[in-house]
C-alpha cells in the first residue's frame, strides 16, 4: 500500500495559531489556543527547536523544559521549513495559500527555480507579488495594537522580511539576550502590543554540526537561560510564548543520496527545487502522460521504501499544503519526494556543493520535524 502523507487532525493546534491567537489575547478576545487576557504578547521563535529536540536535551534547558508539558505541542506546516513556516507563522495562512511554499520553487513565469529565503535580491524576485497576503501584523496595528519584529539586523530590510513581517517596526538586535532584553523593553512600555523575537543560532548550528553537537547545546543553553531571566523580570500583564517553525534531524554524508546517478530518475526532470528532504520536481513541458507516468513509477520503484512519493495532484488532495492558491500549483512541482527516513536528496549535477555539507536537515513531515514546542509563561502559564 502507497505510504500517504500524514493527516493532521482540523481541531489539532498549529503553528499557525500562535500569533493569531497571541494577537487576540491582547485585544480580550477568544482564539484559538485558549490563552487568557495579556496586556503585550511576546511570542519567540527559535528555528529549529522541535519537541523531539527539546525533550532530548531537557538536561541543558531546565528552565523552557519545567514548563514543558505532554500538551505543550503544536505542528508546524508542510513542508516544514523556515520560508514556510515562518511565513505561516505570521500570516495565519497555509503554505499553499500564502504561496511561500518552500525554501526552493519553481517561478513558471521566467522558468527557473528561485531561493524563498535568502534569494529574493538575487533573483530580483518581488515579495508582494509572491505573498500577496496582509500579515497579522498588519491586522493588529489596524486594530490598535503595536507590532514589533526583533531580530538581527541583517534581516531588516531582506525580501523575505519584506514578504512575511512587513506591518511590524523592526529592532535589530544582534545576540540572543539582546533580542530578549528588547522584548522586556517592549513590554516595560505597556500595551496593547505585541513582540515577535527571531532565534535563528539553533537552526545554524543544527545546518553546519548537527542537533547533537556541543556547539547546539551551547545556543540552547543560552535561550534557556534568556527565557529565564525574561520570565522573570516581565511586567505583570505580560504573555510569553516559545514556540519554533521546524525541528532538526542529523543526517549523515553516507544517507545522502544523489538523484543524477540514477539517470532514469532525472531523465524528463527541468527543475529540482524544494529541501533535501522534501523535494520539487518538474517535469519537462513536452512529456507526455505516458512518459509522466512512467518517471513517477521509477521515482516510487527506487524511493518508496524511504520516502513519500506524490504527485502534485496527490500531495494537494492529502491536504498537507491547506488551500492551494493557483499562482502557488506550479511552486510545488509535479512530483513530492519527502523523507521518511534519515536520508537527504541531492543532485550531484549542482555546481554549488555547499548544500551538501549541512549535518541538521528538515522539510519533510516526520513527527521529529513537525512537532514543535508551545511553551507558555507570564499571563500565559497555565
Amino acid at each position: 500500500m502507497r505510504a500517504m502523507l500524514p493527516v493532521v487532525a482540523p481541531d489539532a493546534p498549529r503553528l499557525t495559531d500562535v500569533l493569531a491567537s497571541a494577537i487576540a489575547s491582547v485585544r480580550g478576545e477568544p482564539n484559538r489556543l485558549a490563552l487568557g487576557p495579556a496586556e503585550v504578547a511576546i511570542v519567540v521563535l527559535v528555528d529549529g527547536l522541535g519537541a523531539h529536540n527539546l525533550r532530548a536535551r531537557a538536561g541543558h534547558a531546565r528552565r523552557l523544559s519545567s514548563t514543558f508539558g505532554k500538551r505543550d505541542v503544536v505542528r508546524t506546516v508542510f513542508p516544514s521549513t523556515t520560508a514556510a513556516g515562518i511565513t505561516s507563522f505570521t500570516t495565519g495562512l497555509e503554505p499553499g495559500e500564502h504561496g511561500i511554499i518552500g525554501y526552493r520553487v519553481f517561478d513558471d513565469t521566467a522558468d527557473r527555480t528561485v531561493n524563498l529565503l535568502s534569494g529574493w535580491e538575487a533573483d530580483r524576485t518581488d515579495p508582494l507579488a509572491w505573498q500577496p497576503h496582509a500579515t497579522l501584523f498588519d491586522r493588529a496595528v489596524e486594530q490598535g495594537v503595536r507590532a514589533v519584529a526583533v531580530g538581527p539586523g541583517r534581516y531588516r530590510a531582506s525580501g523575505f522580511t519584506r514578504a512575511a513581517l512587513r506591518g511590524a517596526e523592526y529592532r535589530a538586535a544582534e545576540s540572543i539576550e539582546d533580542r530578549f532584553a528588547a522584548a522586556r523593553e517592549l513590554a516595560e512600555e505597556g500595551g496593547p502590543a505585541v513582540a515577535y523575537v527571531y532565534v535563528p543560532e539553533l537552526d545554524m548550528a543544527a545546518h553546519a554540526v548537527g542537533w547533537e553537537s556541543d556547539r547546539w547545546l551551547a545556543e540552547l543553553e543560552r535561550v534557556d537561560a534568556a527565557f529565564g531571566d525574561l520570565d522573570r523580570g516581565m511586567p505583570r500583564g505580560t504573555g510569553l510564548l516559545v514556540t519554533a517553525d521546524h525541528g532538526v534531524v542529523d543526517v549523515a554524508a553516507h544517507k545522502h543520496v544523489l538523484i543524477d546517478r540514477d539517470p532514469a530518475l532525472v531523465d524528463g526532470v527541468r527543475h529540482v527545487a524544494g529541501d533535501p528532504r522534501c523535494l520539487y520536481l518538474t517535469f519537462e513541458p513536452d512529456l507526455d502522460a505516458a512518459r509522466r507516468e512512467a518517471l513517477v513509477a521509477r521515482w516510487r520503484a527506487a524511493e518508496e521504501h524511504r520516502a513519500w512519493v506524490l504527485t502534485r495532484e496527490e500531495a494537494i488532495a492529502s491536504g498537507a499544503f491547506g488551500p492551494v492558491a493557483s499562482a502557488a500549483l506550479p511552486r510545488i512541482g509535479d512530483l513530492v519526494v519527502a523523507a521518511r527516513s534519515l536520508v537527504a536528496y541531492y543532485d550531484g549535477r549542482d555546481p554549488n556543493p555547499g548544500p551538501r555539507a549541512m549535518v541538521g536537515q528538515h522539510g519533510s513531515a516526520t513527527d521529529e520535524e513537525v512537532r514543535v514546542p508551545l511553551i507558555r509563561a507570564g499571563a500565559y502559564a497555565r
